[in-house]
């Protein structure tokens, strides 16, 4: 090491500074500079040698009485920890080369993470030319933006090694190749493989893959992607309804991968019927005398109730409407909670934009038990809850990391997290929500009170009594990139099994779109038409992508991204109880609900019901965004064979089988009544052959019950019926 130092003192000396001078708007590269950049230097090489990772010394304690801001957030905090912190012992300015900084990461002194860098190394000579120089915090121009070389790449075949290259634009015109203090991560390592040192990275396995690109504060996701098939696909013959099969089919061509048929019109009307309302379809339609009209059934279903109930009440999943009682915390009274869902059912009913029901609900104020949207501020027990949940429901976002610190793989950072909760702060949180003056937020990094803030925005003015208004007006304008993106994702979710995002309320740069046009162009549309929720799902319902068929061909049969097939979605726990009742014939008690009340018309997300909790009804004191459980737990298969939601009402006085046994049906009769109800088809010729065989059609009907009864079960236990197909 003193060699080492010997020999940059000399470089040093005669070592002139070159700096480039630019116009306004050129890039210019830079070339030489002594000065080694605190910021923009040392920082992005602490990243990639993954020293302020929460594994190490970015972890919340940190490590070893050493502790960086997680990936390099707070530069000036992790100068101060290194130059000044513990009397400097990190820093040796009269013997640079043994400074603890140098000698730790090059493990020459024990260092509990091993050797990162070589003792002669390029790592080791900026250190160690930074103590030389003073160890000064130097940032000497601020970073514009990171490109990645490429940006998006199609490899021919799994197994080609492409090179990457890292630029980094500055304010000043400046722009110099970073990709040696640039970290690559994959975000599947088994499908990515990334050689670090030689910037690189492979696709070992077929598909659209993630590898994420990270320098100083930027992070920047680079997609890679493998065919799928080996032979190229023309899909210019399918059907194209509207720009979502546009965009579908774009993918599917680029990726090689062949669709599967359409379904048929008794197919759809399940399919639809289900998406639309939560319900069976009912037995009116006769699809053999005529063919369906999907688009006035499409519009007849939006138009109708049961959507208004259905919708409702995946609204309120959203909004986490429930009861609870606690003496000690913030209370939701069940009248409250009921309030807050006729009046999302009555906004619905009037057609109401999303984005005035977004503004009223954020804007509330008054008594929670007669104004429903004031019921909102009574879900969370606090203002930093309520910050994650108005960021989760609008924004699509988990900013709940930025509570801490700065968020490590997207924009928010600790001051848009504590502005955004100064606003909420400034409400009381009982059964009456109105503005309190001394309410305050203490931002954790000064200890003082946080100013109220939009995020990603600009600070609100000291004296703002309630910045809610302004929070509104940013979130709902037509230019802001979360709003309606978050919701148009949902109603393709609650439609295709699958958001385009995934988790749907986890937006960020690293966590791309799997089709980005086909989301801004969703996100467009929907903006464009008032944002209208039933506009959307119009949209999506009437695609020729919606109505592909869920039944693989031999080579899109592991697509479960991009829409080659329908995806299978398991009935939600409430639409699968309905589901039931409406086959049996005898409906359940929930609660102190109206007996015949509907499970998804259910208002209070608290109302006890056993049956609804084994069947995986969420809870929604958290997030409800996860697709419902299908019937594959145990404690749901052993409920369904075994508890009284099946067993107790199969053949009950007043129900669907003992009606039509009393009104003298015969045994095949009664069979291909349930598979129309259950199932919407009749059963299939061999379907019908067995249970003809099992059930004689001769005996007394009476003397059928028991087998009846059992083909009853099994119907309502196989997979066609609890799953959307």
């Amino acid at each position: 090491m003193r060699k080492i130092t010997a020999i940059w003192i000399l470089v040093a000396l005669g070592m002139s500074s070159v700096m480039t001078v630019a116009r306004a708007g050129d890039a210019v590269p830079e070339q030489q500079s002594t000065a080694v950049d605190f910021k923009n230097d040392l920082v992005p090489m602490f990243t990639r040698l993954g020293c302020n990772a929460g594994k190490c010394h970015g972890s919340a304690m940190g490590r070893g009485g050493f502790k960086l801001s997680l990936y390099g957030g707070s530069p000036k905090a992790d100068f101060n920890q290194i130059v000044h912190h513990l009397g400097g012992r990190r820093i040796n300015f009269t013997d640079p080369s043994s400074s603890l900084i140098l000698m730790k990461p090059a493990e020459l002194v024990e260092h509990g993470c091993g050797t990162l860098i070589e003792e002669d190394g390029p790592a080791a000579r900026s250190l160690l030319r930074w103590i030389e120089q003073g160890a000064p915090y130097l940032e000497q121009r601020q970073l514009d933006r990171v490109v990645v070389t490429p940006s998006r790449l199609i490899a021919s075949e799994t197994g080609l090694e492409t090179p990457l290259r890292v630029t980094a634009y500055f304010d000043d015109g400046l722009h110099r190749d970073v990709t040696h203090l640039t970290q690559f991560v994959a975000e599947d390592s088994n499908a990515i493989t990334v050689d670090s040192v030689r910037a690189t990275a492979k696709v070992e396995r077929p598909g659209r893959h993630l590898l994420i690109a990270r320098y100083s504060t930027e992070v920047v996701p680079v997609e890679l992607i493998a065919p799928m098939t080996s032979r190229p696909i023309d899909l210019s013959l399918e059907v194209r309804r509207n720009y979502v099969d546009d965009e579908i089919l774009k993918t599917l061509e680029e990726l090689r991968l062949p669709v599967s048929t359409s379904i048929d019109d008794a197919t759809f009307l399940r399919r639809i019927t289900l998406d639309l309302t939560g319900r069976l379809p009912s037995l009116d339609a006769d699809l053999t005398v005529a063919p369906l009209n999907r688009e006035a059934l499409v519009n007849d279903l939006l138009a109708s109730e049961a959507f208004i109930a259905y919708y409702a009440s995946k609204l309120s999943r959203l909004f986490r409407i429930q009861s609870k009682i606690d003496k000690n915390k913030v209370t939701t009274t069940p009248k409250a909670a009921r309030n807050f869902h006729d009046w999302l059912a009555e906004q619905l009913r009037k057609g109401r934009g999303y984005d005035e029901l977004a503004r009223r609900v954020i804007t509330a104020t008054g008594d929670s038990e007669t104004h429903g949207p004031a019921t909102f501020f009574t879900l969370a027990e606090d203002a930093r809850l309520q910050t994650e949940l108005v960021t989760e429901i609008f924004m699509g976002s988990r900013m709940k990391c930025a509570n801490c610190h700065n968020h490590p793989l997207d924009q928010w950072t600790q001051d848009d997290f504590h502005g955004l909760t100064a606003m909420f702060a400034k409400l009381t949180r009982q059964q009456v929500i109105q503005l309190n003056p001394i309410g305050r937020n203490i931002h954790p990094n000064t200890g003082e009170m946080a100013l109220m803030k939009i995020p990603g925005g600009n600070f609100l003015p000291r004296e703002t009594r309630d910045g809610r208004g302004e929070l509104a007006d940013w979130l709902t304008s037509p230019e802001n990139p979360f709003f309606a993106k978050a919701i148009v994702n949902r109603l393709w979710k609650s439609l295709m099994g699958r958001g385009l995002v995934e988790p749907v309320d986890d937006f960020r740069s690293t966590n791309p779109a799997t089709h980005p046009k086909l989301l801004e162009l969703l996100a467009e549309d929907f903006a464009d038409h008032g944002y209208d929720l039933r506009h959307t799902l119009r949209t999506i319902a009437l695609s020729g992508t919606y109505a592909r068929s869920s039944n693989p061909v031999d080579e899109n049969e592991s697509d479960d991204r991009f829409y080659s097939h329908a995806l299978r979605k398991p009935l939600a726990p409430e639409v699968l109880s309905d589901a039931i009742s409406d086959v049996l014939g005898i409906s359940p008690q929930y609660g102190d609900e109206v007996p015949g009340t509907r499970a998804v018309a259910l208002r209070d997300g608290a109302v006890a019901s056993d049956a609804l909790d084994i069947l995986g009804r969420c809870d929604r004191s958290k997030t409800c965004e996860a697709a419902p459980p299908s019937i594959g737990p145990l404690a749901q298969k052993l409920h369904l064979m075994n508890g009284e939601l099946l067993n107790g009402r199969i053949g009950a006085e007043g129900g669907r089988l003992k009606n039509l046994i009393h009104s003298d049906h015969t045994p095949s009769e009664i069979i291909d009544a349930f598979y129309q109800v259950a199932l919407n088809r009749r059963p299939r010729p061999e379907e019908l052959e067995f249970f003809s065989q099992w059930l004689d059609d001769a005996r007394p009907s009476s003397e059928q019950m028991e087998p009846l009864e059992d083909f009853v079960w099994g119907l309502m236990t196989c997979e066609e019926f609890s799953v959307n197909h």
